[in-house]
């Protein structure tokens, strides 16, 4: 049985999760629930054109998060309500550097 938040037994997340390459966040893969509320055409469109209820503060998280590369979570304001937003860094284990990140919505 899926709980909200949870994973179901099919690997999916009922939470929107995606990955977002470079410093513009282009969209690179969005699980089926980023897709079901930010739209199918999302995919290599910047975070800021695709994302356009979320409030300037999530983006300010993504863009800190690929500054210094350390994850960061924050609850945002949202039509109807309030979210939190998790960032992780992508980092390649040769450079060192971070190449994305990776957003979930809870």
């Amino acid at each position: 049985m899926d709980r909200p938040g949870r994973v179901s037994e099919a690997g999916a997340s009922s939470h929107p999760g995606a990955f977002h390459y470079g410093p513009g966040h282009l969209v690179m893969y969005a699980n089926p629930a980023f897709e079901a509320a930010f739209g199918r055409s999302c995919l290599g469109q910047p975070a800021r054109e695709v994302m356009l209820d979320l409030p300037a503060a999530a983006f300010e998280v993504m863009d800190l998060v690929y500054r210094d590369g350390k994850p960061l979570a924050r609850t945002i304001k949202v039509p109807g309500g309030s979210r939190r937003i998790v960032v992780a860094p992508r980092v390649d284990p040769e450079s060192g550097e971070v190449y994305g990140v990776v957003t979930h919505l809870v």
